[in-house]
């Protein structure tokens, strides 16, 4: 289902010349033409602007220049990143007609590259949701089956990598927007530590738990990416000033010595075929070197709870600004006050709405401090946690998801039980710790399963190591 060539080999042919960017952009649109019409990646394919990029990187490369460590890599934008000029419509209603007068940073460094950008990825709407079922432009499907869901939010950039439209895909990550339908598409996915990636031109869901990713079909093209998009941004106050290490050049270090935690009051939930790829997960990473340690996590069954009132608590806020009079969808009446409630109630589905709604009132006056209030102590614990933890392992090795890829519908008529798909994956965003996903075999389907490395603060080498590790295994 993956590309066939990756990321890392196509910008080391394009650089030396022995392939041209055009012919690589040709044949990724080949396979959109063949397949997007039955699994819907993407918002909007940029075909021409995809051929302009990629002619420019082969003149580049004809002049005897450097295109960048990118060079002719097709990418997917999940369709909350601003692209200069480009519809940005966070698959809702309410931003119909904006075209944005700036590119998000991640989008400028990926073009400094040389990386082609080939479309705009379908999500749920504001990246709220766990299915890409949750948008105003249809359902992303599977590629390795169309009748179940290619997970959430940032299902389409999932998608568009399993499925071979492009080598490499951006995501954001609120509570496991890239790590769960990386997991679920069988693709690597990396959520890395708060601040590590500017989110200067992500168009925010919840601020303080947001992050920029990657989507890739290795580790090794994840960590090019990284170092590519990486890096402090004077646009973003939240984005850490220290300059990062290289994390391609740790991939080649083996795991001996390394302490891998398995966490032994996880919350029950995870299907059979899961569990039993994170056991063999385990015994390979003993095989290879390293040490298993178990450890403690008291707070990690209440970090659901807590999320959903912190991240609905933020989005009330940033989905303020949506109200019909600067930008995208306006519906007329009578009045202004008129106006907001029939533009937002037009242009705003029933998830962002309850959401929305949700966040709103655990603000108020009242309920401030019984509910948010909280939330930001049980924040507090699961950090603490984790902390202590680490003290123990360099790494906690954990499922993704609970289950493989379910079927379309099968939960959209209980949001809490779809709410539960990300059980595994929202500690570490209330944490701000990174966390990447690694496909590991098949489970029930032959459906792929993904298993989650996770690492303290900044802890992306040694997070990396790890999952090249697994990856080699897997391969075995």
């Amino acid at each position: 289902m993956t590309a066939t060539v990756d990321a890392s080999a196509i910008a080391a042919a394009v650089r030396e010349g022995s392939t041209k960017a055009s012919d690589i952009v040709e044949a990724h649109l080949a396979r959109i033409g063949e397949r997007e019409e039955e699994i819907h990646a993407f918002n909007l394919v940029l075909a021409d602007a995809a051929r302009a990029a990629a002619a420019a990187v082969d003149d580049a490369v004809a002049a005897g220049q450097d295109p960048g460590p990118l060079a002719g890599v097709p990418v997917a934008l999940k369709d909350n990143l601003c692209t200069r000029g480009v519809p940005t419509t966070c698959s809702s209603k309410i931003l119909d007609g904006w075209r944005p007068p700036y590119d998000a940073t991640v989008v400028t460094k990926l073009a400094a590259a040389g990386a082609i950008t080939m479309g705009k990825t379908n999500l749920d709407e504001f990246a709220m949701g766990s299915s890409t079922e949750n948008s105003a432009f249809g359902v992303t499907r599977n590629p390795h089956d169309t009748s179940r869901v290619a997970g959430g939010s940032s299902g389409g950039s999932a998608a568009a990598v399993a499925a071979g439209f492009a080598s490499v895909g951006l995501g954001s990550d609120t509570g496991g927007s890239i790590r769960q339908p990386a997991g679920l598409c069988g693709v690597v996915g990396v959520k890395p530590t708060y601040g590590y990636v500017s989110r200067f031109g992500l168009i925010a869901f919840a601020s303080s738990l947001d992050q920029i990713g990657p989507f890739t079909t290795s580790v090794r093209d994840a960590a090019l990416v990284l170092d590519v998009i990486g890096g402090h941004d004077t646009n973003d106050s939240t984005s850490i000033p220290e300059a990062h290490p290289s994390l391609v050049d740790v991939l080649d270090q083996d795991v001996k010595g390394l302490r891998v935690g398995l966490v032994t009051d996880l919350p029950a939930g995870a299907d059979p075929d899961v569990q039993e790829r994170l056991e063999a997960a385990v015994g390979a990473l003993r095989e290879a070197g390293a040490t298993i340690v178990d450890v403690q996590l008291p707070a990690f069954g209440y970090a659901l709870t807590a999320y959903y009132l912190i991240a609905p608590a933020e989005a009330s806020s940033n989905l303020a600004r949506f109200d019909g009079v600067r930008y995208g969808l306006r519906v007329d009446a009578a009045d202004t006050n008129a106006m907001y409630g029939a533009t937002r109630a037009a242009g705003f589905g029933d998830e962002v709405k309850r959401r929305i709604m949700l966040g709103t009132y655990a603000l108020s006056a009242g309920y401030y401090d019984a509910y948010y209030g909280r939330a930001l102590k049980v924040r507090r614990k699961v950090a603490d946690d984790f902390d202590r933890a680490y003290e123990k392992a360099d790494v906690i090795l954990v499922p993704t998801s609970p289950t493989v890829a379910f079927p379309i519908g099968a939960k959209t008529e209980d949001p809490l039980e779809m709410y539960l798909s990300d059980i595994y994956t929202i500690p570490t965003n209330l944490a701000g710790h990174p966390g990447m996903n690694v496909p590991f075999g098949t489970g029930a389907g032959g459906l792929p399963v993904g298993l989650q490395v996770l690492a303290p603060t900044l802890g992306e080498p040694v997070m990396f190591r790890v999952g090249a590790a697994l990856e080699r295994a897997a391969a075995s």
